[in-house]
């Protein structure tokens, strides 16, 4: 896989440097050179690339106020001597973060996870279900840490909403996964026969509940309300099993 990419950095040494890596790296297609947000937002527009290598402290328009006004099918890499950027980073959706001085094993490292995230990315668009027809759905890709990560449905405990993130509680893994999304996405691509939502924070997996006292479902130390306006349907729902 070969992906377009810009580079945007105001300071011409560091400009150069990942000029140099990316001219060095098969997998990558030079399309466009920039010494400012400004500069770059008169020309990307018109021809977007597949990775942008971005600088963050820059006169006038800095990174991250120019990251929100990349389409999201450019993915983003932010370029900076200053780490604690890291965060904000994140919640502009970036792919990768370096830190300056960019070393070309780190500059390596940032190009093939946005190989693999692309490649993921046209796996998903080709088989968006993770099924073949006349199957069951199996897995689903969701986007955590600056990866795409690939959560078997049947190891789905429940999900938890947080504001603009949720938590994906598996079987057997100690820490949830954290995704930049809404609950609302994630209940709209989850199969309605086998997941239910309990509350508006919170979406379970029917066949994993195993315990259900006093209004709230049990999943070892975690505590799951269910509130007066989904009760009905979940008690339905254990209707149809109770013996």
């Amino acid at each position: 896989m070969i992906l377009t990419c810009a580079i945007i950095d105001d300071e011409p040494l560091a400009l150069g440097l990942l000029e140099s890596y990316v001219k060095k790296t098969p997998s990558l297609n030079l399309c466009g050179l920039y010494s400012s947000a400004i500069e770059a937002m008169k020309a990307l527009p018109d021809h977007p690339v597949d990775l942008l290598f971005l600088d963050i402290q820059m006169p006038d328009l800095n990174g991250l106020e120019f990251s929100r006004m990349v389409p999201e099918s450019t993915r983003i890499v932010f370029t900076t001597a200053f780490g604690q950027y890291a965060l904000d980073g994140y919640r502009v959706n970036a792919l990768d973060y370096l830190l300056k001085p960019i070393s070309y094993a780190d500059f390596t490292e940032a190009v093939n996870k946005a190989i693999q995230w692309f490649e993921l990315k046209q796996k998903a668009e080709e088989d968006p279900v993770g099924n073949t027809a006349g199957k069951e759905l199996e897995y689903i890709y969701v986007k955590s840490d600056y990866k795409l990560i690939q959560v078997e449905l049947d190891k789905i405990l429940f999900i938890e909403g947080l504001k603009d993130y949720i938590k994906i509680h598996l079987e057997d893994m100690a820490r949830p996964i954290l995704s930049l999304t809404s609950l609302k996405s994630m209940e709209e691509k989850l199969p309605a026969e086998r997941f239910i939502r309990v509350h508006r924070s919170f979406i379970v997996q029917k066949q994993k509940i195993k315990i259900i006292e006093k209004g709230r479902i049990i999943f070892g130390k975690n505590y799951i309300p269910v509130s007066d306006s989904y009760k009905q349907e979940l008690q339905n729902y254990v209707n149809k099993h109770i013996i």
